[in-house]
């Protein structure tokens, strides 16, 4: 198997928007039927219908799981508290408000270069370690914005994957959302790789977002 070489774009992002248009969600809400993983953390993701308590429920154990490795910063904290308690139920709870609906479909979960590769007889993508939870479509993505990403931050992979499934309402804040969520894969990636970059990244996003948002960011 070829594990460095780019999936063909269309070919790539027509499976994956396959795989959110068929993999509905059993009872409709959000999470999973049983805990899963990502690295070597489990996440909560205990069944809901809102979409911005369940991406809170994950999003809290992986900066608590950060805490513990990376240690104390107290404007760090701050800020996940902000990004908590203010961003997440404004930009995400509009998703579900004022007529809005979004529905929870099965995501590979960790969907980025070293969790796939080509098969070298038959030329298929195969994907593979994943960590799936029944959750908002655009989840997926966050992994795509990361510095690791050399192939998906090329903008043909997110073009071609909105032909089939356009971004949800407000389409205007789907960069926003896709901030958001990548701030899930940069913490955990901050807490499997201690003093790594991607702490300093995601705390910078979370200050965008929260003076965005929900200013002031901390006291």
């Amino acid at each position: 198997m070829d594990l460095r070489a780019a999936p063909d774009p269309r070919t790539f992002t027509t499976k994956v928007a396959q795989l959110h248009s068929k993999g509905k969600s059993p009872n409709g809400k959000f999470g999973f039927h049983v805990p899963t993983v990502l690295g070597i953390f489990e996440r909560t993701v205990k069944w809901e219908s809102s979409w911005a308590q369940c991406f809170t429920n994950q999003l809290c154990d992986v900066m608590k799981y950060d805490n513990e490795t990376n240690g104390h910063w107290p404007q760090f904290e701050a800020a996940c508290n902000q990004i908590i308690n203010a961003v997440i139920p404004r930009l995400l709870g509009v998703l579900q408000s004022d007529g809005r609906t979004i529905e929870p479909v099965l995501i590979h979960g960790s969907l980025w270069e070293q969790n796939m590769g080509i098969d070298m007889e038959t030329g298929e993508t195969i994907v593979f370690d994943a960590g799936c939870t029944y959750a908002h479509n655009e989840m997926e993505f966050g992994t795509w914005r990361g510095t690791w990403a050399y192939h998906f931050q090329k903008p043909i992979y997110m073009r071609l994957y909105h032909q089939h499934i356009q971004p949800s309402a407000p389409k205007n804040e789907w960069d926003d959302r896709n901030r958001l969520y990548s701030l899930h894969p940069y913490l955990n990636d901050s807490a499997g790789h201690p003093g790594s970059i991607s702490r300093l990244i995601a705390y910078n996003d979370m200050l965008f977002l929260c003076e965005k948002y929900a200013p002031p960011c901390y006291p």
